[in-house]
């Protein structure tokens, strides 16, 4: 049984690349394209693993998705990945359990590192 990884981001081509590549190491995906899509995609995938997500996003960034998260006391571990790398951003997704931040571009093998280590 392969884990499941919710992967929010609203670029297209990012979640394509992120499916991709974990697809290649057993890994199944679900993708969603905002914070408010992650959540729908969640309360449908209860056995999700691990969650990525983006921080800049429409309708429900990352940070207020952590929150959400938080609030509803899910189980799954997040990272972080984003261009941003912001010291205070970082610091404020690890106040709301954010165990990585990964920034883009991403190196495939250190992706696939931190998925393997946090999807228990």
């Amino acid at each position: 049984m392969s884990k499941k990884i919710l992967v929010v981001d609203d670029s297209a081509t990012i979640r394509q690349q992120l499916n991709m590549t974990l697809a290649k190491d057993g890994f199944a995906v679900v993708e969603a394209g905002d914070g408010v899509e992650g959540l729908a995609a969640l309360a449908k995938n209860a056995d999700v693993a691990l969650i990525i997500s983006d921080v800049n996003m429409p309708n429900m960034n990352g940070i207020d998705f952590l929150q959400k998260l938080k609030e509803q006391g899910a189980k799954a571990p997040v990272v972080m990945l984003t261009t941003e790398g912001a010291a205070e951003l970082i610091e404020k997704a690890k106040g709301l359990g954010a165990k990585g931040w990964l920034v883009k571009p991403f190196k495939p093998d250190q992706l696939v590192a931190v998925a393997k280590k946090l999807a228990a």
